[in-house]
């Protein structure tokens, strides 16, 4: 039978056909993929913050990018119809003196559990409540042209996981 598909010669194989070796090539191939390991990127949190000092929020809150991806958020998930656009409407965000607490777990928590009708938890994502959390918890320290960064991003600037830009103090 495998005459059928190699022709045996002097101490080697020698396909028979084209289509054989073409088959043998990719089954070699898929095999040696199927070995290779790699490393996509960082974990995403899949659970809200451990408590005011979770190791986590430094990949957050000391982060440009993630912190214009909550701003991103921020606008796109409408918080500006309460806190107004510029996170200085009737609920205030620009100043540290909040009602339940400043903490990061405690700024995640009321946005996630919420206050009347808006639970965000049951709607957004894990890693965007996150990166809103970084948002919100850094807009005193801000000035409002550092806040709205995603308004001016520039086309082609490095961004995502893997920026190496600078971080915020």
């Amino acid at each position: 039978m495998l005459d059928r598909f190699f022709r045996i010669g002097k101490a080697r194989l020698v396909p028979g056909n084209r289509s054989s070796s073409f088959i043998v090539l990719c089954a070699l191939a898929l095999a040696g993929c199927s070995a290779e390991s790699r490393t996509v990127g960082a974990d995403l949190p899949q659970t809200e913050p451990t408590g005011a000092q979770d190791p986590r929020a430094a990949r957050y809150e000391r982060n440009a990018y993630q912190v214009a991806q909550g701003g991103r958020y921020f606008t796109w998930y409408g918080c500006g119809s309460c806190h107004g656009s510029d996170a200085a409407g009737a609920l205030n965000l620009n100043d540290k003196l909040w009602a339940h607490g400043s903490d990061l777990d405690q700024v995640y928590r009321f946005i996630a559990q919420g206050h009347g009708d808006a639970r965000y938890g049951e709607r957004i994502p894990v890693e965007q409540l996150w990166q809103i959390t970084a948002y919100v918890r850094t807009l005193p320290q801000l000035k409002p042209e550092k806040r709205r960064r995603q308004d001016v991003d520039q086309v082609g600037e490095a961004q995502g996981d893997n920026w190496t830009g600078p971080v915020l103090p």
